[in-house]
């Protein structure tokens, strides 16, 4: 295999219908996220190959996640667990603010362990993603994320980090050094300016990611578009314009076209355009994963710039 490797949580959701208080949603909708399946589905969704690692709980949760990874192209390393699959509760509370409500704590996802990486799978990656997500759960899921690293680091297996910083599930004091760690270990790194400032001491949260090590990194500023630094050659292109419906899951499709490309072979400027174009079309449908798109659809959104 020369493709992605991911592992992580991958869990239901239940995405509130209209927009307001949750008591008063009309109803719901279910469907399937996290970060690192979302970057497995839109990585295979582009055309690569995707790996995606973790724990899933004997439930009709389970069991929906796999059939949709798999129908997405998605290879499927599901570890059975006795614990329930995580459930997250999204609801958009007004036009500008988003809610999500997790109930993770305990989950069979928050069960994995160094144990569960295997190394042949390591080996047989052209790149391992983690992100900053998976360390926040559990001691056992901190464990194996690192475990991971360097097994890749090992086996000379780029690494890919994205920082993807969330308060709800740890506190910025005790986030800040672990990520710090992890990015410090990376190949590639992304990371918005907010998640940067939280462990690097910089004006320029470019050049205070790379002086931790990693050679690539892409600073994902929405609406803004992103700034890298690859290779010691620096980089910044403009977002795209497009009317936005749903904002969560932009980064990660951002990631998925930037890994996408990277396998592929392209060049830095090739890779972070598909990024863009990748995270554009992911706001303009509801869903985490819903709007990956497919190489023709990116190049219809970018009048062709992306080839297919």
């Amino acid at each position: 295999m020369t493709g992605l490797l991911t592992l992580g949580e991958a869990m239901g959701i239940f995405v509130a219908d209209g927009i307001g208080p949750l008591d008063r949603a009309r109803g719901f909708t279910l469907g399937v996220a996290g970060a690192e399946s979302n970057v497995a589905i839109g990585v295979a969704r582009l055309g690569g190959d995707a790996t995606w690692l973790g724990r899933l709980g004997p439930d009709a949760t389970g069991a929906l996640i796999v059939a949709r990874l798999r129908a997405a192209g998605v290879r499927v390393l599901a570890l059975p667990d006795e614990a329930h699959t995580g459930l997250m509760i999204r609801y958009q509370r007004s036009s500008r603010f988003i809610q999500a409500d997790y109930h993770r704590a305990g989950s069979a996802g928050s069960r994995l362990t160094p144990a569960d990486v295997p190394a042949t799978e390591i080996a047989a990656a052209g790149i391992v993603h983690v992100t900053g997500i998976t360390p926040a759960l559990s001691d056992t899921c901190r464990a194996a994320v690192f475990h991971a690293v360097e097994q890749a680091r090992a086996a000379g297996v780029p690494v890919s980090v994205d920082v993807n910083y969330r308060g709800k599930l740890w506190p910025a004091a005790e986030a800040a050094p672990v990520l710090r760690d992890l990015v410090s270990r990376a190949d590639v790194v992304f990371a918005s300016p907010e998640e940067a400032a939280l462990f690097v001491d910089s004006d320029d949260p470019v050049d205070g990611l790379a002086k931790l090590g990693p050679a690539e990194v892409i600073v994902k500023d929405g609406a803004r578009g992103c700034v890298a630094l690859i290779d010691g050659e620096r980089h910044a292109l403009p977002a795209l314009t497009v009317t936005a419906v749903d904002t969560v899951g932009a980064g990660d499709a951002f990631v998925a076209g930037y890994l996408a490309d990277r396998l592929a072979g392209a060049g830095a400027q090739r890779r972070l355009r598909t990024a863009i174009a990748a995270g554009a079309f992911a706001v303009t449908v509801p869903g985490d994963c819903d709007g990956l798109p497919d190489r023709a659809e990116l190049a219809a959104l970018s009048g062709g710039d992306i080839l297919r």
